[in-house]
């Protein structure tokens, strides 16, 4: 039973996710699992949605199919694609948000060619998106809807900068526990501190230690650990909504902020 994803802006108060749904199982019928990666995505917010989407996917079976509608508006300078990269699809806008997600070239990319039944073009997800879904999760191929291109649409990755003895990085996502995500990677903090001693600094504050899990620390202590996607997260333990505030709230550490991390022996 092929697998269908769906990560969006829509939100969950109108009726555009069941529209979406509704459309998929009316092509599909019952041969078809519908899994909602979020709805909740801030409106056009495209590098929230890679990012969610980047750590979510591959967890999925390959040959699960992606939809993405987040600022997905199609025009003559932003065309509808599919794209393949490791063994899964993506459909969605050209809209740089792709670029985000993988490291290297995907697999395949196609423009989509679709015919809409109606005259109306605010809703491609339904008319366009989900054609597509429905062609894949029939066992159909990308030429027979889509042709080849060489390239979409880029997003300028916030990359983290290094030197032998320094990171700096910034916080890319704030997750709904108010913890504060940065891009610095499990493997580049290894690969650049080979195993010296170091000191984590953002804001006025230092951590010289990385835990391995919030419980390390008592309620409301600030810690630093490497999360489930291998990069390091600024984080007070159970210092949710609700509970006095988040990292983010309590420690002022907003998107785009910038982390640092100084190695020295």
């Amino acid at each position: 039973m092929a697998i269908i994803t769906l990560t969006s802006d829509f939100g969950t108060k109108d009726y555009y996710v069941s529209a979406v749904k509704g459309a998929i199982i009316s092509e599909l019928k019952n041969k078809i699992t519908i899994i909602d990666i979020t709805n909740e995505i801030p409106i056009f917010d495209i590098s929230k949605a890679a990012y969610i989407l980047k750590n979510s996917f591959s967890n999925f079976p390959k040959g699960t199919i992606h939809i993405v509608s987040v600022d997905s508006e199609i025009t003559a300078n932003n065309s509808a694609i599919l794209m393949e990269h490791k063994g899964h699809y993506f459909i969605g806008a050209d809209n740089g948000l792709f670029s985000l997600i993988y490291d290297y070239p995907p697999d395949k990319l196609f423009e989509l060619k679709i015919n809409q039944d109606t005259d109306i073009l605010t809703f491609p997800t339904k008319n366009i998106f989900v054609k597509a879904a429905c062609h894949i999760a029939r066992g159909g191929t990308p030429e027979v809807i889509g042709t080849r291109i060489k390239s979409i649409k880029t997003y300028q990755k916030q990359r983290p900068v290094t030197n032998k003895d320094f990171i700096r990085g910034t916080i890319v996502y704030t997750d709904s526990y108010g913890n504060s995500i940065s891009n610095i990677s499990k493997r580049l903090f290894q690969e650049i501190g080979r195993g010296r001693k170091y000191v984590i600094n953002f804001k006025s504050y230092r951590i010289n230690s990385l835990s391995k899990n919030y419980s390390e620390v008592n309620a409301g202590e600030i810690i630093a650990l490497f999360n489930t996607s291998d990069t390091i997260e600024i984080a007070l333990n159970r210092g949710v909504s609700g509970a006095g505030g988040g990292a983010n709230q309590l420690l002022g550490l907003s998107v785009n902020q910038t982390i640092t991390v100084e190695f020295f022996n």
